[in-house]
């Protein structure tokens, strides 16, 4: 196990887990989750303590992120290598525990998304910071001052690896700033905009990080397409930036949008009617979105490029990231079974 400390600290030692008095239980087979004809599902990882987001490293390694067993730090990170024989025991890889930053400070990480060089971008949970965990181990923040952050895919790094994320302003939150807003943002607070904010950054710019979100500039809401009289917005709580770098984005009622270069969202398609909650979406090679909707639905979507919706899998046990391989296999982490599955098309 290696320990992150606070702040930029660097990882040291790895050593194996080793878990006492803990038995990781999967009591439901993997042919127990609803696949759509055409596809199969298998256990590829067990005993890893609630995970909650997945993602491929440049290794080709499946990256998780887990809140551990106990709750008693801001993550944990597991790197598993899916070549060996599977379903991998979880409890005998090593593992990044990342503690919390303080008494004063004990948000956990929701997000995770993964760059080509195989840095690691962490999102606080229903809080206003976004972190980035480089090679070198060194935990940097990247962007503070957010709203409120939510878990799941609230920022993805599109095909130029830039940073796309979703902050949201209510009564609640208010816009968070430390000193007066720019020209450029006032009309936000002049208009008393509620609704979501859409960023979109390059973290390897020459410029200092921490970005500070309540000094950019959004990429949505744009002022001439603003419509105040129709406030609150939807509240997006999902993103994915398709081959195209198109954004698409989900809101918490199921309904799946386009941002336009017009900088106005265009409605793609309505999911069932349920309540979204912790969402994760991914894209495939041709412009399909994939939907997974949360523990209350328990479903996976997938939305063709012309708009059509298709069920690939229901009943899923918690289910949370979801990350698409090259050969178009599903991975979804099953938080209560503390075990991930694969998706994969029949061949």
């Amino acid at each position: 196990m290696s320990r992150l400390t606070w702040p930029d600290a660097v990882v040291t030692s790895t050593m194996l887990l080793t878990l006492t008095g803990i038995v990781a239980l999967n009591p439901r087979p993997a042919g127990s989750v609803d696949v759509a004809p055409g596809f199969r599902v298998e256990v590829v990882a067990t005993g890893v303590p609630r995970p909650i987001q997945l993602a491929f490293d440049s290794g080709g390694r499946l990256v998780v992120l887990s809140p551990g067993w106990f709750g008693d730090a801001a993550g944990e990170i597991y790197r598993l290598d899916l070549r060996g024989a599977r379903p991998i025991d979880a409890t005998r890889v090593p593992r990044v525990v990342i503690p919390f930053a303080g008494e004063a400070r004990k948000t956990v990480f929701g997000s995770l998304a993964v760059d080509r060089r195989g840095d690691l971008f962490l999102g606080e949970e229903n809080g206003n910071r976004i972190y980035r965990l480089g090679g070198d181990q060194r935990l940097q923040a990247v962007v503070v001052g957010l709203n409120h952050l939510l878990g799941g895919t609230a920022f993805s790094l599109d095909g130029q690896g830039r940073l796309v994320f979703v902050d949201y302003a209510s009564a609640e939150t208010h816009l968070r700033s430390e000193t007066p807003l720019p020209p450029s943002l006032s009309w936000l607070v002049d208009e008393a905009y509620r609704g979501p904010l859409v960023f979109r950054i390059d973290p390897a710019e020459e410029r200092p990080l921490p970005r500070r979100a309540d000094l950019l500039v959004p990429i949505f809401p744009q002022r001439e397409a603003a419509r105040p009289d129709r406030e609150p917005l939807w509240r997006l709580i999902g993103v994915t930036a398709t081959p195209g770098d198109e954004l698409v984005f989900l809101s918490s009622v199921g309904e799946v949008l386009k941002l336009g270069a017009d900088g106005v969202l265009r409605l793609v398609v309505r999911l069932p009617a349920g309540h979204y909650h912790r969402t994760n979406l991914t894209t495939g090679p041709d412009g399909s979105v994939f939907v997974c909707a949360g523990y209350q639905i328990r479903q996976i979507f997938r939305i063709s490029p012309t708009g059509g919706v298709s069920v690939v899998a229901s009943e899923l046990g918690d289910p949370g990231g979801i990350v698409l391989d090259a050969t178009g296999a599903l991975y979804v982490p099953e938080t209560a079974l503390h075990r991930i599955i694969r998706i994969a098309p029949d061949r």
